[in-house]
């Protein structure tokens, strides 16, 4: 359990994430308007890989911290046939506290250095828009295509420095699901 300020900087962290994590309406002639034919999958399986995937990747960060506490979970997928029953996505958001800035930057070089030899590509590294120009990682997984987004946080604002992982998968359809 975080404390009150760390609680309200994690949610915010991971609902931003959340927001980043869209990832489904790139548009194409395909019947579901994405620019690529979602598989068949079972969403169970697909939160199963983007568990996986993302203790991977607090493996590659090698730095000890606390975690927040939060499974993947399938939710819909906006396509541009609006049957958003039919596809689903996998988002995974998390963060690593408690840890000062210069084990987190050891946790960022590591992860930027380790996401190549997991599979990932790496598509962009360094600092996000923002005033604080917090350092990202964006990569996709070759093998599954899931995509990940690290952001180091460093708390300039008087927050908990953090760094936070928004991992989803691209859009499937589960043969579960009605169409």
């Amino acid at each position: 359990m975080l404390p009150d300020g760390r609680k309200v900087y994690a949610s915010l962290a991971l609902l931003s994430a959340l927001m980043l994590t869209v990832g489904c309406s790139s548009m194409d002639e395909k019947s579901s308007g994405l620019d690529y034919e979602p598989q068949v999958r079972k969403s169970g399986a697909v939160e199963e890989e983007v568990g996986t995937l993302s203790s991977r990747l607090l493996e590659a960060l090698k730095i000890k911290g606390k975690v927040t506490d939060i499974a993947p979970m399938a939710s819909s997928c906006d396509v541009s046939d609006g049957n958003t029953k039919k596809y689903r996505v996998v988002r995974h958001p998390w963060s690593i506290y408690d840890v000062d800035n210069k084990t987190l930057e050891k946790g960022m070089n590591n992860l930027a250095a380790r996401l190549p030899q997991q599979g990932w590509k790496v598509v962009e590294d360094g600092p996000d828009s923002s005033k604080n120009r917090n350092r990202e990682i964006l990569a996709v997984h070759t093998k599954t295509h899931t995509q990940m987004e690290a952001t180091w946080m460093k708390g300039l604002d008087g927050h908990e420095p953090i760094i936070s992982f928004a991992v989803y998968s691209r859009c499937f359809r589960d043969p579960g699901r009605s169409s």
